[in-house]
């Protein structure tokens, strides 16, 4: 399914979405904000510009649970000096257990976690150039105790995991005073 930008008013939060935070700092600021790049003009970017290092801001979709799910975003790195990353959470069962891809400008890297009780465990890494203020393509895809990561359409991880093997949320993940744009958020049910 792919999510409806459009029907959430630019400067709100966007609309079937909750709030959520894994480790320290401010509380979150997701809202819908425009970008003429983007399909439809309209974004959702966490904005809250919070400088922790250990902080994972989370939009989580209230609209479905799934096992077994491919989660995919355009997102693009706008801006940030700790950090300019963008990631999708898939399984998840609160804000401190899930897994999470994540693709990093200031690092030149896609990585796949999992977070235990708040905790970041890496599981796969793969470095590749991810340009800021360029479009990219992300998703996961978690079958059983498969997952599997693109970016900008080549699979660049594969590992198996069987931390969360139950039903989760999906959603938009981004870490520090990271501003990133997430436009294209599909949610596809495997």
């Amino acid at each position: 399914m792919k999510l409806d930008l459009a029907s959430s008013p630019v400067g709100e939060p966007p609309r079937g979405f909750s709030a959520g935070l894994t480790g320290q700092g401010e509380a979150v600021h997701w809202q819908v904000t425009e970008d003429t790049s983007a399909s439809g003009g309209k974004v959702i970017a966490e904005t809250s510009r919070d400088t922790a290092d250990y902080r994972f801001p989370l939009c989580i979709y209230d609209g479905a649970v799934e096992r077994d799910v491919e989660v995919s975003v355009l997102f693009k790195p706008v801006a940030g000096e700790v950090d300019q990353a963008g990631g999708v959470i898939a399984r998840a069962r609160d804000s401190e257990n899930y897994y999470v891809v994540r693709a990093n400008a200031l690092e030149a890297n896609v990585r796949l976690y999992k977070v235990t009780e708040g905790i970041r465990r890496q599981i796969a890494g793969h470095n590749t150039e991810v340009k800021s203020g360029v479009w990219h393509r992300l998703s996961l895809t978690v079958i059983g105790d498969q997952l599997d990561v693109t970016f900008d359409g080549t699979s660049v991880l594969s590992a198996r995991d069987q931390t969360f093997s139950e039903p989760g949320k999906a959603g938009l993940w981004t870490k520090a005073d990271s501003l990133t744009h997430f436009a294209e958020c599909n949610i596809r049910t495997i």
